[in-house]
């Protein structure tokens, strides 16, 4: 169910053990191939899924679609909140929605920037409302080891608008891909112990802005995407999501 779909009575008469989701995404550059929109359509595309399996089980918020992207901003079109804007917003919404009586609530993120943020809101949240359980949720570390056979670009070649991103987005709107614009990797090489991806984490931070990291706005290699893949993905994220979602509500 989708909470803004509802009137306020339909939402009054909701068993508030129903756990509510708020998607939380970005607008920003995905490369010369994919739209400023992937990360919401990607978010909100698991979400009518979660819907489509549970819809009675589930309540889903409307998306924050603006999300933190400050090392994206060199790139033309990229919006951002600061995190500040970003930390601000989910809360307040987060307020109204336990002020209504829900206490079993998630952040399904689907933007790597929104992380740091998401961990810092979970805190400041789930301390002041210890009566509520708060999950943040971020969809390929949900299933990082499912994901690691998917993996044909190997270590650097799933970051941004990489393999995955691109299977996601030729799954869910192919129509939206520029397929004649997908080019062979341009990371730039920093430190071992920096190294990333989105199944490998780093040894230690280190601050680069996107245009830092790639000169095209791709961190990866979108050139093994397909489909198929980005089919068992998304099959993959809304089974352990219904999981997660089961396990909140008992």
């Amino acid at each position: 169910m989708y909470w803004d779909l509802l009137s306020s009575p339909q939402i009054d008469a909701l068993d508030r053990s129903i756990p509510v989701v708020l998607p939380v995404a970005a607008t920003e550059q995905h490369g010369p191939h994919l739209p400023l929109a992937t990360d919401r359509l990607i978010g909100e595309f698991f979400c009518r899924q979660l819907d489509a399996r549970i819809g009675d089980a589930v309540l889903i918020l409307p998306s924050m679609s603006v999300g933190c992207s400050e090392h994206h901003l060199q790139f033309a079109g990229s919006l951002s909140l600061t995190h500040e804007s970003f930390k601000t917003q989910a809360i307040d919404i987060l307020d109204c929605v336990y002020g209504h009586g829900f206490k079993n609530l998630v952040i399904f993120n689907s933007h790597g920037g929104n992380q740091g943020v998401g961990q810092v809101i979970l805190e400041k949240f789930g301390y002041r409302h210890r009566d509520c359980q708060l999950a943040i949720l971020t969809w390929w570390r949900m299933i990082a080891p499912e994901l690691l056979p998917l993996n044909e670009s190997g270590p650097g070649g799933v970051g941004h608008a990489c393999e995955f991103e691109t299977s996601l987005m030729l799954h869910i709107a192919p129509d939206m891909v520029q397929v004649d614009k997908v080019t062979a990797p341009q990371n730039t090489a920093t430190y071992s112990w920096a190294e990333w991806d989105m199944l490998r984490g780093a040894r230690g931070g280190l601050y680069r802005t996107m245009k830092e990291m790639t000169a095209n706005g791709v961190y990866g290699d979108p050139r093994n995407a397909s489909a198929a893949k980005g089919e068992k993905i998304a099959a993959l994220v809304v089974d352990k999501g219904v999981r997660i979602i089961n396990d909140l509500k008992r």
